[in-house]
């Protein structure tokens, strides 16, 4: 099964990109005590969820369109593939989120944290005067 989360942002889909769509920039994930991007693969040290990894599969900026999986965690996961989409909407933005992952009891866990990223981005957009 996977999780799809949509919300209209109220913002112009290139100044979202410009947090979502930079593979290094993770200020907007909660949680996160540390972070490292080589170009491929972030690293994530997260408080009370210990480490993680996802590697960047695609980035298409054209298109604004981002898909990552998460190749090491604790605990395991037998597979995790993210995507994020932003398209032009007449209010701004629409925001697609889809991830998935096995096995499915983790889909709360993963659901939780991805509303909670949802909701700290919206909070860094509505501190951004850029847009």
């Amino acid at each position: 099964m996977a999780i799809k989360i949509e919300r209209i942002l109220p913002y112009a889909p290139a100044v979202i990109w410009n947090i979502v769509g930079e593979p290094g920039r993770v200020d907007w994930v909660p949680g996160v005590e540390s972070a490292q991007f080589d170009g491929d693969v972030r690293r994530f040290k997260m408080a009370g969820a210990g480490g993680l990894a996802e590697r960047i599969n695609v980035r298409d900026e054209g298109r604004m369109y981002l898909e990552y999986s998460v190749i090491e965690s604790t605990p395991p996961l037998q597979s995790h593939v993210a995507s994020i989409t932003l398209e032009a909407h007449e209010k701004g933005t629409l925001f697609t989120w889809r991830t998935s992952v096995e096995p499915a009891e983790v889909e709360p866990f993963i659901a939780k944290g991805m509303k909670g990223s949802l909701e700290l981005l919206t909070s860094i957009l509505a501190g951004d005067t850029v847009g």
